[in-house]
């Protein structure tokens, strides 16, 4: 089922997250249901918080990356397969030069900015299985595990930005958590909740 991704403004958004267990209700179905969402969303990423859950847990696909011709063939083909679920995830070290890149999020259509972040992460999560795994990821796969963990933490791709940067971009922020932006995806906006 696809599922309305939550907007800039929801104080869901700036919730820490909460561990998980295997007992969590009906956790097979909000991946399935988050996948789909995501794809239809055309995101390679996305966490529980923008789906209004709270809790430790977000997935990524970047494959769209794979047809990237502006990536050698070696990430290419990695992106390419680049397909998790991170369950309770812990980044345990970033490591090397940060480096800029435009970054994009579901919850805030329409606005793209430079974002630094490390080039190397070490991260330990479980699978959907919840076998526990420590990866080593760098780059493009580094940089949306990055911007998707961000997200299980309270923070956005926005809180990362100059304070010029959000000065210019304050207005479109406002639009968006008041509705008034355009989406090709379903979207729940937290002025428009029912009182």
């Amino acid at each position: 089922m696809i599922l309305p991704i939550i907007a800039y403004g929801d104080p869901v958004l700036r919730k820490v997250g909460v561990d998980i267990d295997k007992q969590y209700p009906n956790l097979d179905q909000l991946i399935e249901n988050m996948k789909e969402t995501m794809f239809n969303a055309q995101g390679v990423g996305l966490a529980a918080p923008q789906i209004g859950l709270a809790i430790r847990l977000f997935i990524v696909d970047a494959s769209p990356f794979g047809e990237d011709d502006d990536l050698d063939d070696d990430e290419r083909a990695f992106l390419g397969g680049f397909k998790k679920i991170f369950i309770n995830p812990k980044i345990l070290k970033e490591e090397g030069e940060e480096w800029a890149f435009s970054e994009g999020c579901l919850s805030i259509p329409d606005i793209r900015e430079d974002v630094f972040r490390s080039e190397k992460i070490t991260i330990e999560y479980l699978d959907e299985n919840f076998e526990k795994h420590t990866d080593v990821l760098d780059g493009l796969a580094a940089r949306v595990v990055q911007h998707e963990y961000d997200h299980i933490e309270g923070i956005l791709f926005t809180d990362k930005i100059s304070s010029l940067k959000k000065r210019l971009i304050k207005k479109k922020l406002e639009n968006i958590s008041k509705g008034i932006v355009k989406a090709d995806y379903r979207m729940k906006f937290p002025s428009l909740k029912r009182r």
